[in-house]
């Protein structure tokens, strides 16, 4: 095989340069010659109705459980009590609700008066919750 014939040496064509199309102006009414169209009607896709459903869902959800958790937590308030100069929470709880453990004594009065901590001061009223 000679090397005339292995090498194409045809030339290529010569391709001319393709010129951008220019965008062309388009005359707008405006005033009393528009037109209003009324607006189409919103059309959900399967996957929108599936969001849609699911937020739903999970609204109620959340919704049932912070209304079953809250009644469940209110405690029943039996009195109130004033801490006294020198006083802890510990010895508040003690002295106020003998019958239970101290830990869970602290814990009930901490529940029942929104404390984040076990300090107190004196003056301080504290409402101690029912037993039973």
């Amino acid at each position: 095989m000679s090397a005339a014939v292995a090498w194409d040496v045809t030339p290529a064509p010569l391709r001319m340069p393709v010129r951008p199309t220019r965008p062309q102006l388009v005359s707008v009414p405006t005033g009393d010659d528009v037109v209003i169209r009324p607006a189409a009607p919103l059309r959900l896709t399967r996957a929108g109705r599936l969001a849609v459903t699911i937020t739903v869902l999970v609204a109620a959800v959340v919704l049932a459980i912070s209304l079953l958790s809250g009644g469940a937590s209110a405690a029943v308030i039996d009195h109130a009590t004033t801490v006294q100069s020198g006083q802890t929470l510990s010895e508040v709880a003690a002295a106020q609700l003998p019958q239970l453990p101290l830990a869970d004594a602290v814990a009930r009065i901490q529940v029942a008066n929104d404390l984040a901590g076990s300090d107190v001061h004196a003056g301080q009223t504290l409402l101690i919750p029912a037993v039973g």
